[in-house]
């Protein structure tokens, strides 16, 4: 059983970066209404973190008056942020960044960030809304033999599999555009 995750998460597309990440212990089995709220709350962050890293609008003219106002809008979304992850950030640290390895199967992680336990409570924090986590169900498939663990996401949502998919191909997508701007 074990090898059909690892098999399916070793061909699928996956993200791997560097961010703030932890994993607490759960209490498993979750109740329906804690399952719910927890998908419900990762498609939530997934659309948010889209919603801050994508411009849609890039491609309008820049003296088109809409795209003036979708620039003045985006700016104060942006001090808005700044504004609430300062608030934030002093009311607790964020967990040191590792490299993580993740899609809609599972992900790698460092064993060091591995609670000990059957479940555990995924924790992500992504750049644009640090700290807004990216909380994710899981359970220790394998531990690998370079030390990191494979996991594997418990809380089955075609739903949240999706969203999980697009961030991964937009974060592909922009580390593409982000390799051809440095070598032009």
């Amino acid at each position: 059983m074990q090898d059909v995750a690892w098999h399916a998460f070793s061909e699928r597309m996956s993200c791997e970066d560097r961010w703030p990440v932890d994993c607490v212990p759960i209490g498993w089995p979750l109740t329906p209404a804690r399952a719910r709220e927890l998908v419900e709350g990762a498609i939530s962050v997934l659309a948010s973190v889209a919603a801050l890293e994508d411009r849609h609008l890039e491609s309008l003219d820049d003296d088109n008056p809409l795209w003036q106002e979708m620039q003045r809008l985006e700016a104060k979304l942006a001090a808005l942020i700044h504004i609430v992850n300062q608030l934030q950030a002093s009311a607790g640290a964020l967990p040191p960044s590792e490299t993580l390895r993740f899609n809609a199967v599972g992900a790698v992680l460092p064993a060091a960030r591995v609670p000990s336990g059957e479940a555990m409570l995924l924790r992500l924090h992504f750049d644009v809304c640090r700290h807004l986590p990216l909380e994710l169900a899981a359970r220790v498939d394998r531990v690998l033999d370079d030390g990191r663990v494979f996991v594997v996401f418990a809380l089955p949502s075609d739903a949240l599999d999706e969203a999980i998919e697009r961030h991964i191909f937009r974060h592909h997508r922009r580390q593409i555009a982000e390799k051809r701007h440095l070598t032009n």
